[in-house]
């Protein structure tokens, strides 16, 4: 008899929050997916679009530039997406749907699930009704009104169990738990900023590599 080979679900990598070229360059040669640049204006990883333009030349064939945003005027954004050409957009604020797309670059809305967020929040359908157009959603460990990179984790079992749109796990990912998050959430994919770093936007190579290690690990042992 012959039984059908397994097949390999490949978990999508992002590491966010870069400020140097030679960071970007070796998260690509590691495996990286997607690289993000963070432009909100309260992170201590936001970059000007200028630096983000510099930094994207570092990147591989075939990775995505993702450009971050929580409530930037139209104008920031419409002058990141004109310098840097980002292939996705990513946005953590009040921004409806109208907003998001506006741009005419594939989204991504990240969604509050930390503690005392708004329960009603996280229901899939709901999501997909408030952001008909985004290509997916960012389930972070923020409170609503909060921004990410908090190194925090959320309570999992909060997520939908059909999400109808890719989902990407964020908040308080390490080396050291990401194979239990792939394992417990099955997400698309997984996004990772202070946990691979030495200090806010400095990445360690070290722990790039052993996260993606685990990752891959992780898709090893998938069901």
């Amino acid at each position: 008899m012959t039984h059908a080979p397994k097949t390999l679900f490949r978990t999508r990598i992002k590491f966010c929050g870069f400020t140097r070229p030679g960071d970007v360059r070796l998260a690509c040669e590691l495996g990286a997916d997607a690289i993000g640049f963070v432009f909100a204006e309260s992170s201590k990883r936001r970059v000007e679009a200028e630096e983000a333009r510099a930094m994207r030349q570092a990147l591989a064939p075939l990775v995505d530039a993702v450009a971050l945003f929580m409530d930037n005027p139209a104008e920031q954004v419409r002058e990141v997406v004109r310098q840097v050409r980002p292939s996705l957009l990513q946005f953590h604020g009040d921004e409806n749907d109208a907003f998001c797309r506006s741009f005419g670059v594939p989204y991504l809305k990240a969604v509050a699930m930390g503690e005392g967020a708004d329960p009603a929040v996280p229901q899939g359908l709901a999501l997909h009704a408030r952001y008909p157009a985004a290509a997916g959603f960012l389930l972070d460990s923020h409170v609503a009104g909060g921004s990410g990179g908090s190194g925090k984790t959320f309570d999992w079992s909060r997520i939908p169990a059909a999400m109808h749109k890719p989902f990407l796990l964020a908040g308080g990912l390490v080396p050291d738990n990401v194979f239990d998050a792939i394992q417990a959430t099955r997400p698309w994919g997984v996004d990772v900023s202070s946990g691979i770093e030495s200090a806010p936007g400095r990445k360690d190579g070290d722990l790039m590599r052993r996260f993606v290690e685990e990752v891959r690990r992780a898709d090893c042992h998938a069901d």
